[in-house]
């Protein structure tokens, strides 16, 4: 390569190195991806060489399908819940971010559930929510509290909120690592700052430390609704969308009418419908916080 210049050499080499990250990109996330958007506007049925092109049925079928698109509608006990989940783990992370003995410690113990494999946490739950010998059962007959034990995953009043309440233990603690990042990143000058102009400390948690959080409250948040618009392993392993079908996400309607009544298209379509909610949540929670960040 003596007689090509450095210019062209540079070029060569990161091409060299960048030609096949992109090959394995576009073969393994673009092409699937245009793949999925054709197959949504067709009938297959996952197994035939040809797939019939039916337009924009497929689509029709979802937003019209109240056994499709209703299912939606399970999924609101997981955004409230990921709400609150959301204010608690801000509490113990302005809590934690303090100057209190044993703070690794709790930090530690808090975290801890997130590392835990989704479906052992599923299962230890399962012994949990258990209506005869479950201990959340047992722990309300030992304190005299025999009235609301129930069947906390066959009753379909309450079972979205029982599997989002596993949610709430497993990522409380995430969320709250996030958001000591985020207090530790805050000058500590503005905190005396504010000490000295007499703030309390709800005044300087309301004026100083929650509008320097807005940009991970804002990607917390679409973490959280993102999450529960695409929940699948806990009502899959503890439910398997019941009872009648009660505690049905999506995401498990989808992988159901893929794989169990071989409609790929149908699939395809919702699939691409769950991006496009999740796209427009992005949007306007965006909208809504740049605005409010403006004011």
């Amino acid at each position: 390569m003596s007689g090509i210049s450095y210019r062209t050499q540079k070029i060569i080499v990161i091409i060299g190195f960048l030609f096949l990250p992109l090959i394995l990109l576009c073969l393994f996330t673009y092409y699937p991806a245009v793949r999925l958007l054709y197959l949504s506007f067709t009938s297959w049925d996952g197994y035939s060489s040809a797939a019939k092109w039916i337009g924009f049925d497929n689509f029709k079928e979802v937003f019209t399908n109240p056994n499709l698109f209703g299912v939606f509608l399970n999924q609101i006990p997981y955004v409230i819940v990921g709400i609150f989940q959301n204010i608690i783990a801000i509490v113990f992370a302005v809590i934690l971010n303090s100057k209190l003995r044993g703070r690794n410690f709790f930090r530690v113990l808090l975290f801890l559930p997130f590392i835990m494999n989704a479906v052992a946490v599923a299962f230890m739950f399962q012994y949990v929510f258990d209506t005869t010998n479950g201990s959340l059962n047992l722990l309300l007959h030992f304190v005299g509290l025999d009235a609301l034990r129930t069947s906390w995953l066959g009753n379909q009043s309450i079972v979205n909120f029982s599997l989002a309440s596993i949610g709430f233990w497993r990522f409380m603690g995430y969320n709250m690592v996030i958001y000591i990042g985020a207090l530790q990143s805050i000058p500590g000058d503005m905190y005396e700052a504010a000490k000295i102009d007499g703030a309390n400390r709800i005044q300087t948690l309301w004026w100083l430390t929650l509008p320097n959080l807005t940009k991970i409250i804002q990607l917390n948040m679409f973490l959280t609704l993102t999450g529960a618009l695409a929940v699948f392993d806990l009502p899959f392993v503890l439910t398997k969308g019941g009872p009648a079908g009660a505690s049905e996400s999506f995401l498990l309607k989808t992988i159901e009418t893929a794989f169990q009544f071989n409609n790929f298209g149908l699939a395809s379509a919702m699939s691409i419908v769950l991006l496009i909610i999740t796209f427009v949540i992005l949007l306007i929670q965006n909208l809504a916080l740049n605005r409010k960040g403006e004011q």
